[in-house]
């Protein structure tokens, strides 16, 4: 592979098969976003890089020292790092070059809150071991065995880099962070000329993936599956259409909501969608730190699944099935069918596929099976790494910080 011609791949899902020069380039890539993010939140809040206690945030000093642990756990400290997908979990490790990162930065031995309560190193430090962690894994990687299982945890751990990085973002959003200020710029999010929703006859699609490079757990693994006729948006509901919604008294209506929903609208006595201050005669969305103006025609944001549903169960039509929006994705691009501006919500639960068997990263989808509901396509904020139409995320049906929209479909 010439790496001068094929730099675009580091952008684009077909990383997931990348060999060892083109994936090294991707984990560096990973690294300094990883790094610019920690330095922006050093420029906005102060050197301790603090944040309020809240479920939806993390400490940005322990979610970037996280990352330097994940790539060293999975790779530098894991004996059977050749094995893939088919190492023992629970096997003994290596010792970490830094004596307290499990205290500190494993998942599994802390409570949420608790990471508020740790002695956390400072930022310097931080990026310390984010630099010695990854040149061992370059090292490693030079030397590891060019194939899906050999190369398994390096893409593992760049995915993983990937998806926090997004994480970096929404907090950023969450905690109104001005980034044209500290110079964090992030692609905007286009307004889209209405199209009309697309018809696909019923047809036979080969849902989740095939092993070949690499495949997350929860996209185990490629099944066939009958699809009757549906009729799908083109794209993601827009501002315009959602604001009918609120201003025919969407907020009001118990008969519009799940009783879950009902009760999230209530507790939380919600009127419009989050960050919105106004939604009639226009929105003004607050975004990263400032009140703007945002086109009618861009999509929808901030939106829970609960919210997503209720506008569908008004409107007559309904959240597509995992399945549709797959087929539509893989089918549809040249008949207008767009992703990628907003996550989109789907009307499933995150379930296993047939034959699932969990990859040693237990923590990932395991838990999530049953209570989040899933979400596919990828935002604006989500790196192109990631933007595979297999690719199934996943958040719990209230979580209305993340960067999510939705289509329908009809009844």
């Amino acid at each position: 592979m010439d790496i001068l011609q094929d730099t675009a791949s580091l952008h684009t899902a077909d990383i997931r098969r990348a060999g060892r020069d083109l994936l090294s380039l991707a984990l560096m890539d990973a690294r300094n976003r990883t790094l610019h993010w920690l330095s922006v939140y050093e420029d906005r809040l102060g050197a301790a890089l603090a944040v309020p206690c809240a479920p939806e945030l993390l400490p940005p000093l322990w979610l970037a020292g996280h990352l330097a642990w994940f790539q060293e756990r999975w790779i530098a400290r894991n004996v059977q790092r050749g094995r893939g997908a088919g190492c023992d979990p629970q096997a003994p490790g290596l010792a970490s070059i830094e004596p307290q990162a499990d205290r500190w930065y494993d998942p599994a031995q802390l409570t949420h809150e608790a990471r508020w309560r740790l002695d956390l190193p400072d930022a310097q430090a931080t990026r310390q071991y984010l630099a010695d962690t990854m040149e061992v894994t370059l090292e490693l990687l030079e030397a590891a065995d060019e194939s899906d299982e050999g190369l398994y945890f390096f893409r593992l751990a760049l995915f993983h880099e990937d998806l926090r990085g997004e994480t970096f973002a929404h907090m950023a959003q969450t905690l109104d962070l001005d980034l044209r200020a500290a110079g964090a710029a992030l692609p905007e999010l286009a307004s889209q000329p209405p199209r009309e929703p697309l018809l696909f006859p019923a047809m036979r699609h080969t849902l989740g993936s095939r092993p070949r490079g690499f495949v997350f757990d929860n996209e185990k693994w490629a099944h066939e599956v009958v699809l009757p006729e549906f009729e799908i948006d083109a794209l993601p509901v827009t501002w315009a259409q959602y604001a009918e919604f609120v201003e025919d008294g969407g907020y009001d209506e118990a008969a519009h909501w799940s009783p879950e929903g009902w009760d999230w609208v209530r507790r939380g006595e919600r009127r419009v969608p989050r960050h919105v201050d106004q939604l009639r005669q226009g929105v003004m969305q607050q975004r990263f730190g400032r009140l703007a103006r945002v086109p009618l025609a861009q999509p929808a944001l901030h939106l829970s699944w609960y919210e997503a549903d209720a506008w569908c169960r008004w409107a007559g039509r309904r959240l597509p099935t995992e399945v549709e929006w797959e087929a539509a994705a893989c089918a549809g691009p040249s008949r207008g069918f767009q992703h990628g501006s907003v996550w989109e919500w789907m009307a499933s639960s995150l379930r296993p596929y047939p034959g699932f068997s969990p990859d040693p990263w237990r923590d990932y989808s395991e838990p999530a099976f049953g209570s989040h509901k899933v979400l596919r396509g990828g935002s604006f904020a989500t790196h192109g790494r990631l933007r595979d139409p297999k690719f199934r995320g996943f958040a719990l049906p209230a979580r209305d910080d993340l960067f999510t929209g939705f289509r329908s479909c009809s009844l």
